[in-house]
């Protein structure tokens, strides 16, 4: 007999190779991460997984606290560029559930060929799928579901927030400088917070609001970059200790929060938009700022944005660009410089349309900066910034505001009266038809018909007007000198934007002609500004080149409605 040997391994009987493997772990919020349930679950649960089938764990990547929606994770992104750093660092990438990895159809499909592109294969230990069309089919109709299931999760946890919101509630989120959240019930596990002032950091929120306002012991109005940098020069700091930036400051200004009403589901957290006004919910809260003041700070940042008024004429160090124009061409006077044989350098103003298109579209108006600056800022002192010619002007203005409020009261009497007199005609019908004087058949009913609707539309044209009357404060002779005072002070004083500020909230436009300077300014305004003591908001694009070229609509103000100086 001969012995048998053993027959040698065949090669479909050789061992498997030993993978290397790389857990990826994450959990959707921070509550979960705190909590530290799921992590060590999913860990425990894939290192079982993988040692079974024999392989090695060689990496770990944790992700706490992130949405798998979007690709924006820190150790997602590590453990990507580590497979495709052309090491070959590990062999495949494991993961509890599909869902854990990407809840994106599209983002799961285009990182899965990624790996697959440096030898790297996502497996999922409890959707174990191959690589077979049917297979590939069923992965994308997972992560469709997956990604379904994110969305209706979310769109309830927001319907769910926004009803929180709608009770005032504060949704979890840090709350704003100024503010700490403290805690006023429980519902369940659920606890309910509201917001309440921090009395140190409110006081900081009051001085920023003041800055803007009216400055700092006679320094003008301040602007948002101005404010950051008197505060960090200063020490202020924000909540983390970080230093006050243009943007931030800005944010703080425009939160309506500060002045009694947070809002909630105002910009998508996606695309950082404004959302629109029916999806936002607002809340009572506690104010730091009066609402009237927070009213008009909110109306001095929208004059002064960009859109509106040109930066350069704002704050620029020329005093009258932006409200100069050329009376020939309407097209604004910019700066221009000249130096003479001597070396002398020379400044005036000069069409802009004469400047870039030459003599054939504009001849041209010239005048030296110096004294054009001089005769309007004197000619306002002298023709206007007197308590006796702001007295006659707003009084003229009252003049024509009480006609007419007369005028409005007469409508308002007419309308009651309709209202009143159909009123009347249905109480008499239905006394005669109490009465059995008269029998309700199909042309009483109509008739019946025709007089509500006559008196429902009266009352409702009643309350319509009713609401468009408005009470003006009555501006007195003391007021008027004070501001007379200030402006002519403010207007020869300080730096040149803060001259210019104080010069913008009265005159609307200047057109230089040849002999002769014409200022033009709303007598509304003017009362607005003897009212307020302080500088109005602008409202016109002065930047926007031939925004009116069509002359149909914001025309310029009729000689009875501004006021024109001449020199």
């Amino acid at each position: 007999m001969h012995a048998q040997t053993p027959r040698s391994k065949s090669k479909s009987e050789a061992p498997a190779p030993v993978l290397r493997a790389a857990l990826y772990l994450r959990v959707s919020t921070g509550r979960q991460a705190e909590h530290d349930l799921s992590i060590p679950d999913q860990r425990a649960q894939t290192a079982n997984w993988v040692a079974a089938r024999g392989w090695t764990v060689v990496a770990e990547y944790v992700e706490p606290g992130a949405s798998a929606m979007d690709d924006k994770r820190p150790e997602f992104q590590r453990m990507i560029e580590r497979a495709c750093d052309g090491d070959g660092a590990f062999d495949v990438v494991i993961v509890h559930s599909y869902s854990r990895f990407f809840r994106d159809a599209f983002g799961l499909e285009f990182y899965v060929r990624k790996l697959a592109k440096h030898g790297v294969k996502l497996v999922s230990m409890t959707q174990e799928l191959g690589d077979d069309p049917a297979q590939v089919m069923m992965r994308q109709v997972i992560s469709l579901f997956d990604e379904y299931q994110s969305k209706e999760n979310a769109k309830h946890v927001l319907r769910s927030m926004k009803e929180n919101a709608r009770q005032g509630f504060w949704n979890g989120s840090t709350a704003p400088f100024g503010y700490r959240t403290v805690e006023v019930e429980k519902r369940g596990a659920r606890v309910k917070k509201r917001l309440e002032i921090d009395p140190v950091e409110a006081e900081q929120v009051q001085f920023i609001f003041k800055l803007v306002v009216g400055g700092h012991q006679g320094s003008p109005p301040m602007g948002t970059k101005a404010v950051a940098t008197w505060l960090n020069e200063r020490g202020y700091r924000t909540r983390k200790g970080g230093m006050w930036g243009n943007g931030t400051i800005h944010q703080l200004l425009t939160n309506p929060v500060y002045g009694g009403r947070w809002r909630f589901n105002h910009v998508d957290s996606k695309t950082r938009r404004e959302k629109a006004d029916a999806e936002q919910i607002f809340a009572d809260a506690p104010a730091i700022i009066a609402p009237d003041v927070f009213a008009g700070v909110q109306r001095l940042l929208k004059g002064r944005n960009p859109r509106i008024a040109a930066p350069r004429s704002v704050t620029g160090p020329i005093l009258l660009t932006g409200l100069a124009f050329c009376n020939l061409c309407q097209g604004a006077m910019s700066l221009r410089t000249g130096t003479s044989k001597t070396g002398k350098v020379h400044r005036y103003y000069a069409c802009s349309t004469c400047a870039r298109k030459g003599k054939k579209a504009c001849p041209g108006r010239t005048v030296q900066m110096d004294r054009l600056d001089y005769l309007v800022t004197k000619h306002l002192m002298d023709k206007l910034l007197t308590g006796d010619r702001i007295w006659q002007l707003l009084s003229t203005l009252a003049t024509r505001r009480a006609e007419r409020a007369a005028s409005v009261d007469a409508r308002l009497a007419a309308l009651e009266h309709e209202a009143v007199n159909a009123e009347d005609k249905l109480k008499r019908l239905y006394k005669l038809i109490e009465d059995g004087v008269a029998e309700m058949d199909d042309l009483l009913k109509d008739r019946i018909s025709a007089l509500k609707a006559d008196r429902d539309r009266s009352r409702e044209a009643l309350a319509r007007a009713r609401g468009n009357v408005k009470t003006k404060a009555e501006v007195t002779e003391e007021a008027v000198a004070k501001f007379s005072e200030l402006m002519r002070q403010r207007i020869q004083e300080g730096d040149t934007p803060a001259r210019k500020a104080w010069l913008t909230s009265i005159v609307d436009r200047i057109e230089v002609d040849e002999g002769i300077i014409r200022l033009y300014g709303r007598k509304d305004v003017l009362e607005q500004c003897v009212m307020a003591g302080t500088v109005a908001t602008p409202g016109v694009r002065t930047f926007v080149p031939e925004w009116r070229t069509h002359q149909d609509s914001n025309l310029r103000p009729l000689p009875s409605e501004g006021s024109a100086l001449s020199s």
